[in-house]
Protein backbone atom coordinates (compact mmCIF):
# COMPACT_ATOMS: atom_id res chain seq x y z
CA UNK A 1 0.00 0.00 0.00
CA UNK A 2 2.67 2.44 0.65
CA UNK A 3 4.01 1.98 -2.84
CA UNK A 4 1.24 2.83 -4.84
CA UNK A 5 0.65 6.10 -2.52
CA UNK A 6 4.44 6.68 -3.21
CA UNK A 7 3.90 6.07 -6.94
CA UNK A 8 0.25 7.98 -7.06
CA UNK A 9 2.74 11.11 -5.51
CA UNK A 10 5.68 10.61 -7.98
CA UNK A 11 2.79 10.51 -10.65
CA UNK A 12 0.97 13.46 -9.55
CA UNK A 13 4.26 15.86 -9.30
CA UNK A 14 4.26 15.50 -13.14
CA UNK A 15 0.21 16.31 -13.36
CA UNK A 16 1.29 19.88 -12.56
CA UNK A 17 3.97 19.94 -15.72
CA UNK A 18 1.31 18.25 -17.90
CA UNK A 19 -1.40 21.00 -16.66
CA UNK A 20 1.22 24.04 -17.07
CA UNK A 21 1.47 23.18 -20.79
CA UNK A 22 -2.01 22.70 -20.84
CA UNK A 23 -2.62 26.00 -19.52
CA UNK A 24 -0.30 27.60 -21.24
CA UNK A 25 -1.41 26.10 -24.99
CA UNK A 26 -4.68 27.03 -23.76
CA UNK A 27 -4.36 30.49 -22.83
CA UNK A 28 -1.63 31.65 -26.28
CA UNK A 29 -3.65 29.45 -28.67
CA UNK A 30 -6.89 31.04 -28.43
CA UNK A 31 -5.62 34.49 -29.34
CA UNK A 32 -3.42 33.08 -32.04
CA UNK A 33 -6.53 31.29 -33.75
CA UNK A 34 -9.16 34.00 -33.56
CA UNK A 35 -6.21 36.52 -35.05
CA UNK A 36 -5.10 33.20 -37.98
CA UNK A 37 -8.62 32.95 -38.44
CA UNK A 38 -9.70 36.86 -39.01
CA UNK A 39 -6.55 36.96 -41.46
CA UNK A 40 -7.61 34.00 -43.56
CA UNK A 41 -10.49 36.07 -44.14
CA UNK A 42 -8.95 38.60 -45.60
CA UNK A 43 -8.71 40.17 -48.85
CA UNK A 44 -4.75 40.99 -48.69
CA UNK A 45 -3.67 37.88 -51.01
CA UNK A 46 0.23 37.66 -49.35
CA UNK A 47 -1.94 37.65 -45.78
CA UNK A 48 -3.79 34.82 -47.05
CA UNK A 49 -0.81 32.54 -48.61
CA UNK A 50 1.24 32.89 -45.42
CA UNK A 51 -1.44 32.31 -42.93
CA UNK A 52 -2.46 29.19 -45.14
CA UNK A 53 0.47 27.44 -45.58
CA UNK A 54 0.94 27.82 -41.23
CA UNK A 55 -2.01 26.44 -40.93
CA UNK A 56 -1.21 23.65 -43.90
CA UNK A 57 1.99 22.79 -41.82
CA UNK A 58 1.09 22.20 -38.57
CA UNK A 59 -2.03 20.66 -38.90
CA UNK A 60 -0.99 18.47 -41.67
CA UNK A 61 2.39 17.09 -39.80
CA UNK A 62 2.79 15.20 -35.98
CA UNK A 63 2.45 16.91 -33.51
CA UNK A 64 5.25 15.25 -32.18
CA UNK A 65 7.60 15.65 -35.21
CA UNK A 66 6.66 19.53 -34.60
CA UNK A 67 8.42 19.13 -30.79
CA UNK A 68 11.30 17.10 -32.33
CA UNK A 69 12.31 19.86 -34.63
CA UNK A 70 11.02 22.92 -32.06
CA UNK A 71 13.30 21.42 -29.75
CA UNK A 72 16.12 19.40 -31.63
CA UNK A 73 16.08 21.43 -34.70
CA UNK A 74 16.36 24.88 -33.75
CA UNK A 75 19.42 24.60 -32.02
CA UNK A 76 20.93 24.16 -35.63
CA UNK A 77 20.18 27.39 -36.33
CA UNK A 78 21.72 28.60 -33.43
CA UNK A 79 18.34 28.92 -30.82
CA UNK A 80 18.27 27.05 -27.83
CA UNK A 81 15.31 26.17 -25.85
CA UNK A 82 14.53 23.90 -22.67
CA UNK A 83 12.68 21.23 -23.35
CA UNK A 84 9.20 22.92 -21.39
CA UNK A 85 9.72 26.45 -23.47
CA UNK A 86 10.03 24.00 -26.45
CA UNK A 87 7.12 22.06 -26.43
CA UNK A 88 5.12 25.26 -25.36
CA UNK A 89 5.90 27.16 -28.72
CA UNK A 90 5.08 23.83 -30.84
CA UNK A 91 2.04 23.35 -28.68
CA UNK A 92 0.66 26.82 -29.50
CA UNK A 93 1.78 26.81 -32.50
CA UNK A 94 0.23 23.13 -33.44
CA UNK A 95 -3.35 24.06 -31.61
CA UNK A 96 -3.25 27.55 -33.01
CA UNK A 97 -3.43 26.40 -36.07
CA UNK A 98 -6.63 23.51 -35.76
CA UNK A 99 -8.18 26.74 -33.37
CA UNK A 100 -8.27 28.78 -36.68
CA UNK A 101 -10.22 26.59 -39.09
CA UNK A 102 -12.62 26.18 -35.64
CA UNK A 103 -12.70 29.75 -35.39
CA UNK A 104 -13.14 30.30 -39.64
CA UNK A 105 -15.69 28.29 -39.49
CA UNK A 106 -17.38 29.79 -36.47
CA UNK A 107 -17.46 33.40 -38.39
CA UNK A 108 -18.59 31.81 -41.29
CA UNK A 109 -21.81 30.57 -39.93
CA UNK A 110 -22.52 34.10 -38.40
CA UNK A 111 -25.13 35.65 -40.68
CA UNK A 112 -24.40 38.21 -42.69
CA UNK A 113 -27.37 40.27 -41.71
CA UNK A 114 -25.47 40.24 -38.10
CA UNK A 115 -22.27 42.81 -38.97
CA UNK A 116 -24.98 44.97 -41.65
CA UNK A 117 -27.45 45.32 -38.34
CA UNK A 118 -24.05 46.62 -36.52
CA UNK A 119 -23.08 49.03 -39.48
CA UNK A 120 -26.75 50.31 -39.27
CA UNK A 121 -25.99 50.78 -35.68
CA UNK A 122 -23.27 53.12 -36.70
CA UNK A 123 -20.36 50.67 -35.70
CA UNK A 124 -17.38 50.60 -37.48
CA UNK A 125 -15.91 47.18 -39.02
CA UNK A 126 -13.89 46.33 -36.33
CA UNK A 127 -16.12 47.37 -33.55
CA UNK A 128 -18.62 45.27 -35.87
CA UNK A 129 -16.51 42.37 -35.58
CA UNK A 130 -14.94 42.52 -31.89
CA UNK A 131 -18.52 43.27 -30.29
CA UNK A 132 -21.29 41.30 -32.60
CA UNK A 133 -19.39 38.77 -34.92
CA UNK A 134 -16.69 37.39 -33.21
CA UNK A 135 -18.63 36.28 -29.59
CA UNK A 136 -21.37 34.72 -31.42
CA UNK A 137 -18.92 32.68 -33.61
CA UNK A 138 -16.75 31.82 -30.44
CA UNK A 139 -19.97 30.80 -29.18
CA UNK A 140 -20.81 28.67 -32.48
CA UNK A 141 -17.05 26.98 -32.06
CA UNK A 142 -17.50 25.78 -28.39
CA UNK A 143 -18.22 21.93 -29.52
CA UNK A 144 -14.85 22.06 -30.97
CA UNK A 145 -13.03 23.71 -28.78
CA UNK A 146 -14.40 21.42 -26.58
CA UNK A 147 -12.52 18.66 -28.11
CA UNK A 148 -9.67 20.31 -28.72
CA UNK A 149 -9.37 20.93 -24.89
CA UNK A 150 -10.03 17.32 -24.82
CA UNK A 151 -7.41 16.24 -27.05
CA UNK A 152 -4.85 18.30 -25.87
CA UNK A 153 -4.40 17.51 -22.25
CA UNK A 154 -3.50 13.98 -23.42
CA UNK A 155 -1.43 14.96 -26.06
CA UNK A 156 0.48 16.57 -23.35
CA UNK A 157 1.82 13.25 -22.81
CA UNK A 158 3.97 13.18 -25.68
CA UNK A 159 6.35 15.76 -24.10
CA UNK A 160 7.44 12.60 -21.87
CA UNK A 161 9.69 11.84 -25.26
CA UNK A 162 11.72 14.79 -24.08
CA UNK A 163 12.73 14.19 -21.31
CA UNK A 164 10.07 16.08 -19.48
CA UNK A 165 9.02 14.86 -15.86
CA UNK A 166 5.01 14.96 -16.97
CA UNK A 167 2.37 12.55 -15.37
CA UNK A 168 3.10 10.00 -18.51
CA UNK A 169 7.31 9.73 -17.92
CA UNK A 170 6.74 9.79 -14.11
CA UNK A 171 4.76 6.54 -14.46
CA UNK A 172 7.07 5.06 -16.99
CA UNK A 173 9.82 5.73 -14.78
CA UNK A 174 8.23 4.55 -11.16
CA UNK A 175 7.23 1.47 -13.64
CA UNK A 176 10.77 1.00 -14.63
CA UNK A 177 12.53 1.24 -11.38
CA UNK A 178 9.93 -0.81 -9.22
CA UNK A 179 8.74 -3.64 -11.93
CA UNK A 180 5.36 -2.79 -11.74
CA UNK A 181 2.78 -2.14 -14.33
CA UNK A 182 0.27 -0.26 -12.18
CA UNK A 183 1.43 3.31 -12.25
CA UNK A 184 0.52 3.03 -15.97
CA UNK A 185 -3.25 2.73 -14.67
CA UNK A 186 -2.98 5.47 -12.50
CA UNK A 187 -1.90 8.02 -15.16
CA UNK A 188 -4.35 6.49 -17.20
CA UNK A 189 -7.33 7.15 -14.54
CA UNK A 190 -5.60 10.96 -13.84
CA UNK A 191 -6.31 11.75 -17.86
CA UNK A 192 -9.84 10.33 -17.55
CA UNK A 193 -10.34 12.07 -14.58
CA UNK A 194 -8.82 15.04 -16.13
CA UNK A 195 -10.77 15.24 -19.45
CA UNK A 196 -13.53 14.14 -17.82
CA UNK A 197 -13.56 17.96 -15.77
CA UNK A 198 -12.62 19.39 -19.04
CA UNK A 199 -15.63 17.86 -20.75
CA UNK A 200 -18.04 18.71 -17.80
CA UNK A 201 -16.63 22.47 -17.84
CA UNK A 202 -17.05 22.87 -21.38
CA UNK A 203 -20.72 21.30 -21.08
CA UNK A 204 -21.34 24.20 -18.42
CA UNK A 205 -20.49 27.12 -20.72
CA UNK A 206 -22.31 25.34 -23.94
CA UNK A 207 -25.37 25.16 -21.79
CA UNK A 208 -24.90 28.63 -20.69
CA UNK A 209 -24.23 30.35 -24.10
CA UNK A 210 -27.21 27.95 -25.59
CA UNK A 211 -29.68 30.14 -23.79
CA UNK A 212 -28.77 33.19 -25.97
CA UNK A 213 -29.29 31.67 -29.01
Amino acid sequence: MSEFMEATSFILKGCGVSLWLFAVTAVLSVPLGIVTALGKMSKNKILLRVLSFYTWVFRGSPLLIQVFFVYFGLPVLGIKLDAMTAAAIAFVLNYGAYLAEIFRGGLLAVETGQMEAAKALGMSYWQSMIRVVIPQAIRNSIPSVSNEAVILIKDTSLIAIIGVADLLRNAKEFSMTNFVFYPFLISGLVYLILSTIIIFGFNRIEKKYSVYV
